[in-house]
């Protein structure tokens, strides 16, 4: 079993924020997600690995993990992740905030969402109706 890794996604409130800020970049540039400290799991990330990301207490989406490296040296060293920029949207699952990133196991990871599964709803009405069951 893959083996993914779990961030908060500071800075943008939707996935749509996220993939604008993206489009701001320069074209050609890969997706990179930058942390200080490196996975000591890296090998199993990138067996099939994604990184899941929470907006506001809820995962949203994930991107296939394509490369872990640590780049720099000492006390300037950090840890790059560079992810596929097709990004997948999940069942929306809530999260309670942490620092940092967290390993996430495959059997705790949420399911992929159909294009079709909620059609045009806000992602906070989906999660609002998963909450208490009605959907």
């Amino acid at each position: 079993m893959a083996l993914h890794m779990i961030k908060l996604c500071v800075g943008a409130d939707t996935i749509e924020d996220l993939v604008e800020w993206q489009r701001t970049r320069e074209a050609g540039d890969r997706w990179i997600m930058q942390t200080r400290q490196t996975p000591k799991r890296a090998a199993e990330l990138l067996d099939g690995g994604s990184l899941y990301r929470v907006f506001k207490g809820v995962i949203l989406c994930r991107q296939s993990i394509l490369a872990v490296e640590t780049v720099g040296e000492g006390v300037t060293a950090r840890c790059e992740v560079t992810v596929d920029p097709n990004i997948v949207r999940v069942a929306p699952t809530p999260r309670r905030a942490f620092q940092g990133w967290r390993y996430l196991q495959s059997q705790d990871a949420p399911p992929d969402l159909s294009p079709e599964a909620f059609g045009d709803a806000p992602p906070e009405l989906v999660r609002q109706l998963r909450e208490i069951g009605a959907w």
